[in-house]
């Protein structure tokens, strides 16, 4: 099918205008500022989006759609459902499943599971160990033979505890893992060690404040540190997850960049809308639906964030969308689980804050589309340019809808920013050229699904890394 989308707001690489679109066999063929674009062919699908923006579609680079071992919080279809509804089109999925996928067989099931089952594009990491250096091998490659295995996105470090046998704290085991291994590593920087050291300080406290006083800035701080180390010293592609900390954010700057130099090492970085949304007195009030890691922390780390977001030492914004049901998160601090959906309010919160004028549409465009593309080396994706693949996102920046409960996709069916209202909700998502969720008067604030599970979706594409 072909679709011609007339009279929107398209947020273009270089420019903002109004005009159409064309996408036919899945890529954009035809881009026309200020009108005028004909249908490709009588079975074209023509859409008048008159007063909507169109993006390109969103990817969200960090994601825990608990599949295999866990469908009671989420699987991959309806995971990709609820990425869908917030206009993301593309995914990176995380290796903390059950069982952990640290091997390239392993890898290779989850594709296949994705295949059958998801509705939007999708990549997965393969997760180290640390005594896995030649399964991590068999997926990106070494440092003289790098490689790049459709949907296969890069490796995994949890160097703060995790599930199974993901943890890596060891310092021979990751110099062994940087030294030896291609591909872009992402890593959970949090110091083990230092974990260990302060639980002591917090036994016995049931009050979610705890959870920031335990895993510090410092906790943070030292494993960026060390991470960053291994990458100079090998010259190895590194991505730190979820930044959260305003001195990890300060220490950083002038040491990423989108832009990598042959032969250095290449590092970017990411933070999460709700780092940038809450603070401990968002903790304080909102309680267990806010406990994730690392934690959300103070109003200055909140600030501070947005700062190197702005100046670019901030790459990309991801989710980090790590569901657990409501009736584990009532057990209270410190039993209930850490994590939190987020897949389908991220675009609605950072539109949210691009109205009250923290930042331009544009620039969530950028950190959530073309940023992530570049940052990982996708091919086609994260822009409206012709040539491109046809996945796109029309937002309503007129609507605002009260974010509820009873209103999510995700399986575990809740979200971190109910009861706030929220603008700038997708109400087309469409992937490689077809339509696969809606939001109309007709559907409802839910929206609804327009494919079977499996129909729509690939792998992504990636450059090798080296």
């Amino acid at each position: 099918m072909s679709m011609l989308i007339r009279n929107a707001t398209m947020i273009l690489p270089e420019t903002t205008v109004i005009g159409d679109l064309l996408i036919v066999d899945g890529i954009i063929s035809a881009i026309q500022p200020g009108g005028g674009l004909q249908p490709h062919d009588s079975n074209t699908q023509v859409i008048d989006a008159t007063g909507l923006h169109l993006l390109p579609g969103l990817i969200d680079p960090q994601v825990h759609f608990r599949d295999p071992g866990q469908p009671e919080k989420e699987d991959l279809y309806s995971g990709s459902c609820a990425a869908a509804s917030g206009g993301i089109t593309s995914f990176l999925d995380m290796p903390n499943n059950v069982p952990s996928q640290t091997t390239l067989v392993s890898m290779h099931d989850k594709l296949e599971t994705a295949d059958n089952r998801c509705v939007t594009n999708y990549g997965f990491f393969i997760g180290a160990t640390e005594s896995n250096v030649e399964e991590l091998q068999k997926a990106v490659g070494t440092p003289d033979a790098p490689i790049a295995i459709p949907g296969i996105c890069g490796i995994k470090i949890f160097m703060g505890s995790s599930t199974g046998d993901l943890l890596v704290n060891e310092s021979n085991a990751l110099k062994t893992i940087f030294d030896n291994t291609a591909g872009l590593i992402a890593v959970h920087a949090e110091d083990e060690d230092r974990m260990i050291e302060r639980k002591k300080m917090i036994d016995g406290r049931t009050d979610m404040e705890a959870h920031a006083e335990w895993r510090d800035e410092e906790t943070a701080l030292i494993a960026t540190k060390r991470a960053v180390g291994y990458a100079q010293a090998s010259g190895h592609r590194l991505h730190i997850l979820h930044l959260t900390s305003g001195i990890e954010a300060d220490w950083l700057h002038g040491l990423t960049s989108l832009i990598g130099t042959d032969g250095e090492a290449h590092i970017t970085t990411e933070a999460l809308p709700q780092h940038l949304t809450y603070d401990e007195r968002d903790v304080a009030e909102r309680g267990t639906r806010l406990k994730m890691n690392p934690p959300i922390r103070y109003q200055f780390d909140k600030e501070t964030l947005w700062k190197r977001l702005h100046d670019g030492t901030i790459t990309c914004i991801a989710t980090d969308h790590a569901p657990h049901t409501l009736e584990n998160k009532a057990l209270g601090f410190p039993k209930a689980h850490s994590g939190m959906p987020g897949v389908e309010t991220s675009l609605p919160v950072m539109l949210t804050h691009a109205s009250r004028g923290a930042c331009t549409i544009e620039q969530v465009v950028k950190w959530m589309s073309l940023n992530v593309a570049k940052c990982y080396g996708m091919i086609g994706k994260g822009k409206l340019e012709q040539g491109y693949d046809g996945d796109v996102t029309l937002v309503d920046m007129t609507k605002e809808i009260l974010v509820e409960d009873k209103n999510t996709w995700t399986t575990v069916g809740w979200s971190p920013f109910s009861g706030r209202k929220l603008v700038g909700w997708p109400v087309l998502t469409v992937v490689g050229g077809t339509p696969v969720f809606e939001r109309t008067e007709s559907t409802g604030p839910k929206g609804k699904i327009l494919v079977d599970e499996g129909q729509t979706g690939s792998p992504l594409l990636m450059t090798p890394w080296n």
